[in-house]
């Protein structure tokens, strides 16, 4: 399987979402179960079945996070000697060409991807059209509505 990359701060996240998972989710279902498993006949029982979907969810999710860092190639941006050039992990400060609007992201994993905290994942089309590229170069993005210009004006290793 292909190793995925993901940034410390993602990989700490999986972490404590999988420690989460284990440690309180897990038990509160757990219990859950046996609660309704108390109420008698289970073959009409809302709450046993909605609890055993519960399980089960958590269960794939406990397996989905494990393969992820199992299968996780965890990067430090800020041991990242790539020369000034937009690799995973930059945080890359860009200008929009059409609007003038200047626009920060950091580039990371699918998984950590959120574009709220300026986090744009590693398959994104901008992430795609900035790998490789330094500052000054123009990075061409095939948006929805046509393409898009960026002027790369900063590239840090945070």
């Amino acid at each position: 399987m292909n190793k995925t990359p993901l940034t410390v701060a993602g990989a700490e996240k999986l972490r404590a979402e999988l420690h989460r998972l284990k440690t309180v989710e897990r038990p509160n279902v757990i219990a859950a179960i046996a609660e309704a498993r108390s109420h008698g006949d289970l073959s009409e029982n809302a709450e046993y079945e909605a609890a055993k979907d519960r399980q089960g969810f958590i269960e794939g999710r406990i397996m989905e996070v494990e393969a992820k860092l199992a299968n996780a190639q965890i990067i430090d941006p800020k041991l990242l000697d790539a020369d000034g050039r937009c690799v995973f992990g930059a945080t890359v400060e860009l200008e929009d060409l059409d609007s003038g609007q200047i626009v920060t992201y950091q580039i990371v994993g699918d998984d950590e991807a959120d574009i709220k905290a300026s986090k744009i994942s590693i398959s994104s089309p901008i992430a795609r059209a900035l790998i490789g590229k330094y500052a000054g170069d123009i990075a061409e993005v095939q948006a929805p509505g046509g393409v898009r210009e960026y002027e790369i004006i900063d590239v840090r290793y945070l």
